[in-house]
């Protein structure tokens, strides 16, 4: 994909989110920066646990929809696609509400395999999460 800048972010809050889960948490991408992608959810009862706080499967959803995502970027999307076959994410604090921000920044980009380092932080940078996803890059 040879899309750069806010022409990606715009392809992929347009193309990419609708009718999937990203629409249903309100997750959109918010900075394409080199090799490192960045999305944004907000922290409300949408995505809470019964206690009232940020639910770990929500923010796993977030890891594993940006750096997903951020393998799109690198495959040719005519002719591969991208599937995650293995995340690993530790919840280091809690969150009420506000936003999370999740930054996808490659650990290794393959012919085959894909693997990221995601960090999820907060408004203030606190450290949320801290996530690892493996993709397979498939033939279509």
């Amino acid at each position: 994909m040879n899309l750069q800048g806010q022409v990606l972010l715009d392809y992929l809050n347009t193309k990419i989110i609708k009718n999937t889960l990203l629409e249903t948490l309100q997750i959109r991408f918010v900075k394409a920066e080199g090799d490192t992608l960045t999305a944004q959810m907000p922290v409300n009862s949408k995505v809470h646990q019964p206690m009232g706080l940020l639910h770990g499967g929500a923010t796993a959803a977030l890891a594993e929809s940006v750096g997903s995502t951020a393998s799109h970027i690198f495959v040719d999307i005519e002719t591969q696609e991208i599937r995650g076959i293995e995340l690993s994410i530790n919840h280091l604090r809690s969150k009420k509400d506000g936003m999370i921000y999740a930054t996808a920044k490659p650990i290794h980009i393959g012919k085959t395999t894909h693997l990221w380092e995601i960090i999820v932080v907060d408004e203030a940078e606190r450290l949320i999460a801290h996530a690892k996803l493996t993709n397979i890059v498939l033939n279509k």
